[in-house]
């Protein structure tokens, strides 16, 4: 007899526990709902690129900054005082001589 009562009540709960959830399932595919997750899921989804686009500019101009830092001597030492640019021919460079053997100095 209390096996038989077990039992019932074991099957009593797992229908009260499945009708609960069918209807949760039921309320969520409603059209609203499906809705209301698309909206969220978009407005998400343009936060996120937002935020990504943001950092991708931010690394850019932090690179920008590197690459023109690291150009920055050659181009101080290409300039005269005044900031205009030395003419080519002006700068004394040292030519290499190309020997029979090579390079030579």
């Amino acid at each position: 007899m209390i096996g038989k009562v077990f039992w019932f009540a074991v099957g009593a709960g797992s229908a009260v526990y499945t009708a609960i959830k069918i209807q949760g399932l039921a309320r969520q595919a409603t059209p609203r709902a499906i809705g209301q997750r698309v909206t969220d899921s978009v407005a998400t989804l343009g936060e996120e690129f937002s935020s990504f686009v943001e950092r991708a500019r931010a690394a850019m101009a932090e690179r920008e900054a590197e690459l023109r830092a690291e150009m920055d001597p050659l181009a101080r030492d290409r300039r005269s005082g005044d900031g205009r640019a030395l003419d080519h021919r002006a700068v004394d460079l040292p030519r290499a001589r190309l020997g029979r053997s090579g390079l030579q100095d």
